[in-house]
């Protein structure tokens, strides 16, 4: 059963910081593995892909050429899919594309009032890899979420890596990337395709920079590889709080819960009422919905590992609470959403009102839905636009305007001990 806390309970502050403190991550220690199979692929390449393919995915590729799809399976796979799929996909990617659009930061520029001119321009990473699930499900919305900010900000080579599932790769997958201007698409999955990403072989070039959610060996081979390339971030399994007050529909709110804990045995869905009776009334909810559900064996043993259901005197309460899991996704459904929203500082996305469930954010709303996870929302943001670019700054000055503050730079490194860096400036400053 999903563990139930009583904020007015003496040994709730306890309580409540051990739920917090519990890790949801793969216990095996897996950095060995990974480190051994990023060596094999920077050592051997093409080849050690293809026998990583044959091992953890049973596909036996002849050649590396295999390993890309090419514009005409993009084509057949396009075929595949069913129009009102494709209009779906359409009507998310324009949102998504929006939403990013808006996000591009502008250059600036000025002078100073000592005549120095100073500035900021921004450009995109030149190129970039965004690696896409297989495994239990499909993700086309999470080709959506990486690949077109990546366009937006204006990445001239976007690829693709998604691990090979029989020969086949998920059809609408595909006409995700499509949609979105990935460049080339790779069947290679796992820490390999990591490997092969940062370091490249003879088939994939290398790129500057990684994003996109995985199992744990790809999240720790995103670590390992990270400084050789940027990575987006290290993101853990999924996690959803609700905060519902008792004007609500209980199986919405079982509902709502059971979206993220249908994802992985490791997610956390955590539900905060000012209501007992709301709290049983979904508690309840949520059994019939796992009895139906096609994932709701998993969805089954992330609730009654992970869940958690947590009963508080007032909905202000839940404010101080939010604030200390800074959780991935927050649901405020209660009667006035906005002024509790403003006063939650750590969260990833937050949903606002009855009507806006989290999963509506996963797919159409716009922003992006790779967010921060396991508490990382106190120092981090979700995935934008400006994860794509690079900021430069650059200054100049003329002679008057490094009288005005060369001395001070001068006077500076000297404290610092570091001569040359008082000479460069000092040598200038001299009259003939």
């Amino acid at each position: 059963m999903p563990f139930r806390l009583t904020a007015s309970h003496p040994e709730f502050d306890n309580d409540f910081g051990d739920f917090a403190a519990q890790r949801r991550d793969v216990n095996s220690n897996i950095t060995n593995i990974v480190s051994n199979i990023i060596a094999d692929v920077r050592a051997r390449g093409d080849q050690a892909l293809l026998e990583f393919t044959d091992k953890f995915d049973g596909l036996k590729f002849t050649s590396a050429d295999q390993l890309r799809l090419s514009d005409g399976d993009l084509m057949e796979a396009s075929n595949l899919v069913r129009d009102r799929e494709l209009r779906a996909l359409k009507h998310a990617a324009d949102r998504i594309n929006s939403f990013h659009d808006k996000q591009l930061p502008p250059d600036m520029t000025y002078e100073d009032d000592v005549g120095v001119k100073l500035g900021v321009r921004w450009t995109p990473v030149e190129a970039v890899g965004i690696y896409v699930p297989g495994g239990t499900a499909a993700y086309p919305s999470s080709v959506l979420m990486n690949a077109i900010p990546a366009k937006v900000a204006g990445v001239k080579r976007l690829i693709m890596a998604v691990p090979p599932s029989e020969q086949t790769v998920n059809p609408l997958v595909l006409e995700a990337a499509r949609l979105s201007g990935v460049d080339e698409i790779y069947r290679v999955g796992g820490a390999q395709a990591v490997a092969a990403l940062a370091y490249g072989t003879e088939t994939i070039v290398s790129v500057d920079k990684i994003t996109g959610p995985g199992n744990a060996y790809v999240t720790e081979a995103k670590r390992q590889v990270f400084g050789r390339v940027g990575i987006d971030m290290i993101a853990g399994p999924s996690e959803i709080l609700v905060v519902a007050d008792a004007e609500n529909d209980p199986s919405w709110i079982a509902a709502d819960l059971i979206s993220q804990a249908e994802h992985d045995v490791s997610s956390q869905s955590v539900l905060i009422t000012d209501s007992a009776a709301m709290a049983d009334a979904v508690s309840d909810a949520v059994n019939k919905l796992l009895s139906m559900l096609p994932r709701g064996e998993i969805a089954r043993e992330s609730w009654e590992t992970y869940g958690c259901i947590i009963l508080v005197a007032n909905i202000e309460e839940c404010v101080g609470l939010v604030n200390r899991l800074a959780p991935e996704h927050v649901e405020l459904a209660v009667q006035s959403p906005k002024s509790l929203s403003e006063k939650i500082n750590n969260a990833g996305t937050i949903f606002l009102g009855h009507y806006t469930p989290e999963a509506v954010g996963d797919y159409v709303a716009g922003p992006n839905h790779v967010l921060p996870t396991s508490g990382n929302a106190r120092f981090s943001s979700g995935l934008s636009t400006m994860d794509f670019m690079k900021r430069t700054t650059f200054v100049e000055c003329d002679k008057k305007a490094l009288e005005r503050i060369g001395p001070d730079a001068v006077t500076l490194a000297n404290a610092e001990g570091l001569d040359a860096h008082a000479l460069s400036v000092s040598m200038r400053l001299r009259k003939d």
